[in-house]
């Protein structure tokens, strides 16, 4: 008998000892297959002679059966995700493959997936519709698809998630409309900078106006878009959401035919009675004296020191006055009135932090950018004011106003129009294939043309700009930028946050809302990373915690991965490896947390001008913080890998 439960001990032993020591080997295999085929950095390293649950990135269930978790986050990974690999995981729980260079399309064999909870895709290349194996993942909570290049319509099939609490889709290029998303857990919601349209649905009105932004065509609540805006509605609500067609089987009885026919006659003989008083009307009010050219009218609202002359220049006296005085500077170069503007055809630019951009063009050719005015709360008089001095500035890098127009319901702004667009788009638009890559010379052009024109307002026009952002550096055909939308922050009051974009808004700011010369430094920092990085910093995840651009940064440059912060379209020209990381300890230096010690623009445009020159030292860089916490990074930590 002893010799029996002897026997059993070590059989039992030895079962436990081969379930302690298992090893993954389907998903160990998958694994190997997934690297062997996708290029990757050399600092990924998986060793066929360890277990695969002691590889970097890995996690596996305590009994070591199978993978649980995949977190290979900003490790070089680039090209496809080749099918028959990752889709073999089928008891993985979490797989992130953000902030890699992944490029096509998700495989289909992700549908196999249906144990993951949580799919962190963001800030790749990907393309291609909305990836249907995704829907078929009935136990998925947290999905994350933003900053991608995904395009074309979001299905309704998202509503198979529903114990989804987290969907991130912004920054892509879908469109069409947008469905009746509404799974009961859903918390978290995002498809801001789109190209979606029409009305907003029901389900999805109880999410911020942020989760919506940057979809021009998308009307109705939580956005402040009525869908009838001063000028043509940029996303006007369809008139049969639902698409069916109720069709009726009962014919019209004679009577109602009767009362239809009547009641046509009448509306018919009462258009013309109001035609017959409005023409009778206007030959009263005709008289023998020549009517006042319009180049005549918008010379005469023009005013020293860029406001009006009198009480009446841009109210007027009368509701007629009111609608055609078009306040311009005492440089106007335009010569047309309010009513030519609202004749204009006009096409919207898009909807900024201040307002709705439009691109209006008058019946003689003149083409304008026309801004719309939101949440403005100063009086006429202090509108007045402040328009005045902002019309005084004049620099190549700075986009001139031309005229304004204030009356109880409208606020309009009326500059250039500059035909290359902005920034924001030309660095972020339509990435993949076909695309034209913004090359290292012109980023430093236009980073050094931004850095002027901020820098003269700030010294020359003592102006703060406030909202500084890759939508408000507009280009020209020679890629010279100039920055728009200086200067407004004083027409919105103390209750509006200056820089409502908060990727680029400095630290002080979120808390006093007061924008400063030096916040404005650590905005133009901002923009400087994301030139150097490719990566929009609004985005709403640069990684699962939702760090912001600046300490994304500087958690990848402290792990002495330096070369992997910048964007991978630069990594196709030669010998600029050098001028990159001197661009990088710029803009480290002004993202400083404290704002004394980031360096005034005038210094920053220096150093620029150095790089520019092949001249740049370390000179001018060490005021900053050698705490990287303080929000810099010093020259001598920043290193790039081999």
């Amino acid at each position: 008998m002893a010799s029996l439960l002897s026997t059993a001990f070590v059989l039992l032993c030895s079962l436990m000892g081969a379930l302690v020591q298992s090893e993954p080997t389907q998903d160990r295999q998958a694994l190997l297959a997934f690297l062997s085929r996708v290029p990757h950095a050399s600092r990924l390293k998986w060793s066929a002679n360890d277990s695969a649950c002691d590889w970097v990135g890995v996690e596996c269930d305590p009994t070591e059966s199978f993978v649980y978790a995949l977190r290979l986050p900003g490790v070089g990974l680039v090209g496809q995700i080749p099918s028959d690999t990752l889709g073999r995981l089928s008891q993985l729980r979490v797989l992130s493959l953000r902030s890699n260079r992944l490029t096509g399309q998700i495989p289909s064999d992700f549908a196999n997936l249906t144990s993951a909870r949580n799919i962190y895709l963001q800030s790749n290349q990907l393309s291609g519709g909305f990836p249907p194996s995704l829907t078929k993942l009935p136990r998925l909570t947290r999905l994350d698809l933003s900053a991608n290049n995904f395009s074309g319509p979001i299905p309704f099939a998202v509503n198979n998630l529903t114990k989804l609490t987290g969907l991130f889709l912004q920054n892509n290029s879908f469109s069409g409309n947008l469905p009746s998303i509404d799974p009961p857990s859903l918390l978290d919601f995002s498809v801001a900078n789109n190209d979606l349209n029409g009305s907003i649905p029901a389900s999805l009105a109880r999410f911020p106006p942020s989760s919506f932004a940057g979809n021009v065509k998308l009307c109705g609540e939580p956005l402040a878009n009525s869908c009838s805006p001063f000028f043509p509605s940029p996303a006007p609500s369809p008139s049969n959401p639902s698409g069916f067609v109720r069709r009726k089987s009962r014919k019209l009885s004679t009577g109602v035919i009767i009362a239809i026919a009547v009641g046509c006659a009448a509306i018919l003989l009462l258009l013309l009675l109001c035609l017959f008083l409005f023409l009778r009307r206007r030959r009263e009010r005709q008289t023998p004296k020549a009517p006042k050219p319009v180049a005549a009218a918008a010379r005469s609202a023009v005013v020293e020191a860029g406001t009006s002359s009198s009480k009446d220049d841009v109210t007027g006296g009368s509701m007629d006055a009111e609608r055609n005085k078009l306040v311009f500077f005492e440089d106007g170069v335009y010569s047309f009135d309010l009513e030519d503007l609202l004749r204009a055809s006009a096409e919207v630019l898009g909807k900024g932090s201040v307002g709705t951009s439009y691109k209006a063009v008058l019946e003689e050719g003149t083409t304008v950018v026309v801004k719309r005015l939101k949440d403005v709360v100063v009086s006429k008089k202090d509108f007045e004011a402040q328009l005045g001095v902002l019309g005084k500035v004049k620099h190549e890098n700075v986009v001139p106003l031309r005229a304004f127009y204030f009356s109880k319901d409208e606020k309009l702004l009326v500059s250039d129009f500059m035909a290359a667009g902005s920034l924001s788009a030309l660095l972020h638009g339509s990435r993949g294939s076909g695309r034209t890559p913004l090359d290292w010379d012109n980023r430093i052009k236009i980073a050094l043309g931004a850095g002027r024109g901020i820098a003269h307002l700030h010294t020359s026009s003592k102006v703060i700009h406030g909202n500084i952002k890759a939508s408000n550096v507009l280009l020209r055909s020679d890629q010279e930028a100039a920055v728009s939308d200086f200067g407004l922050n004083p027409l919105f009051g103390t209750s509006t946050p200056p820089n409502r974009v908060a990727g680029y808004r400095a630290p002080e700011v979120v808390e006093t809302r007061k924008a400063t010369f030096k916040s404005d430094v650590y905005s133009f920092g901002v923009l400087l990373l994301e030139l150097l990085t490719g990566k929009a910093p609004n985005q709403a995840s640069l990684g699962e915690e939702g760090i912001d651009l600046p300490r994304w940064v500087q958690s990848v440059v402290r792990e002495e991965w330096t070369a992997e912060v910048f964007d991978v379209e630069l990594m196709r020209y030669p010998n600029i490896e050098e001028e990159m990381v001197q661009l990088l300890q710029i803009a480290m230096a002004c993202v400083s947390t404290v704002p004394d010690q980031r360096p005034s623009m005038p210094e920053v445009v220096r150093m620029m001008e150095e790089i520019s020159r092949g001249e740049a030292t370390d000179e001018g860089l060490r005021q900053s913080s050698d705490d990287p916490s303080k929000g810099s990074t010093p020259p001598a930590e920043i290193r790039t890998t081999p």
